[in-house]
C-alpha cells in the first residue's frame, strides 16, 4: 500500500482523506499494527484508483 500511494505522490494525511478515514488509521495499516477489514481495504483500493487484488497480492 505504501507504493501505491507514494507512487500517486500522497502521503498518509491525502490518503486518509480520499478514503474518509485518520491519519493514524493509515499509519496502522502501513505498519502492519492493524488487521484491516475487507470493506477498508475496497475503500483504499478505490481512493488510490487500483483493483482491490493489488492491495492483497502476496
Amino acid at each position: 500500500m505504501v507504493e501505491l500511494r507514494t507512487q500517486k505522490g500522497w502521503s498518509q494525511s491525502d490518503l486518509a482523506r480520499a478514503c474518509h478515514k485518520d491519519r493514524q488509521a493509515i499509519e496502522k495499516l502501513e505498519n502492519g499494527k492493524v488487521n484491516p477489514t475487507i470493506y477498508s481495504l475496497l475503500e483504499i483500493a478505490q481512493a488510490l484508483e487500483v483493483e482491490l487484488r493489488e492491495l492483497v497480492s502476496f
